[in-house]
């Protein structure tokens, strides 16, 4: 694949919404898809096409563990992918609320499950 190709693949996986919130989360490490689809509370088949166009794009790296999939950052990056993944920082608030509501909504279904006891 010539340079050019190459970019554009990786710009174009950069370029929607839901992969950058992807990205964003793998910055803390690895990850099993199945916490991917708790946090961002989207279907597994959604999740793992997402992580696809990552994966096909060089962006992240995958192995398997038992019967899921868990991904990472690829750390070896062009300096422009790079930049984007570094620039993710600055809106991460947005994953740590998802993070937090995810938090918050097991937290009522647990008190939930007291009450009804």
């Amino acid at each position: 694949m010539n340079k050019v190709n190459e970019m554009s693949l990786q710009l174009k996986a950069l370029s929607d919404p839901t992969r950058l919130k992807l990205v964003s989360f793998l910055k803390r490490g690895e990850v099993c898809i199945c916490d991917l689809v708790d946090v961002l509370q989207i279907s597994q088949p959604a999740v793992s096409q997402q992580m696809k166009k990552l994966k096909d794009a060089g962006i992240i790296l995958e192995r398997k563990k038992g019967t899921w999939k868990h991904f990472r950052l690829n750390e070896e990056q062009p300096p422009y992918v790079q930049a984007i993944i570094n620039e993710l920082e600055a809106v991460s608030v947005s994953a740590q609320i998802c993070c937090v509501q995810n938090d918050e909504k097991k937290e009522g279904l647990n008190h939930a499950k007291t009450v009804t006891q």
